[in-house]
């Protein structure tokens, strides 16, 4: 089953991908590795998910913004493929930057928000090293911001 067919088999319909907000690049393609640039957690309605963890939002409002940023990820995959999301071989890696308090520790699972989500998304492919750290604050006040490494046919 093809990328596309999996996620519309999965209710998941990806968005549009974002423009770059400042002087920077979506995504840079270096032979078969796709640097993708960070992707903020956005709704399906195009607003921003804001919010500190361990203070205004719960892990499990964390872990569906990291959800977000997986679409947005993904939306810069396809972009860069030409629209063609079977280009995809592989996620490499994950970094997420989670906005939470000084005592907040449950940093990795947010993140898992869009790790699951790929794992779900593209099996075995989906799997991915990762990095899920802190942030004092984060851009606009999201509350997650994920870039990714992907490996291309």
């Amino acid at each position: 089953m093809s990328i596309e067919g999996k996620l519309e088999q999965m209710g998941v319909t990806l968005p549009s991908a974002p423009a770059p907000a400042a002087n920077y690049v979506p995504y840079v393609r270096v032979g078969d590795i796709l640097y993708v640039s960070g992707q903020i957690s956005i709704d399906g309605t195009g607003d921003l998910i804001i919010g500190k963890l361990g203070d205004t939002m719960d892990v499990e409002a964390g872990a569906a913004a990291a959800k977000r940023c997986a679409l947005g990820l993904l939306a810069q995959v396809r972009a860069a493929c030409g629209g063609d999301l079977d280009q995809l071989v592989r996620v490499v890696k994950l970094t997420g930057f989670v906005n939470s308090t000084g005592d907040f520790t449950q940093q990795p699972q947010v993140v898992n928000g869009a790790s699951d989500f790929l794992v779900d998304a593209l099996g075995e492919a989906g799997r991915h090293s990762r990095s899920a750290v802190s942030a004092a604050s984060l851009p606009l006040g999201v509350a997650v911001e994920i870039e990714g490494i992907f490996q291309l046919r």
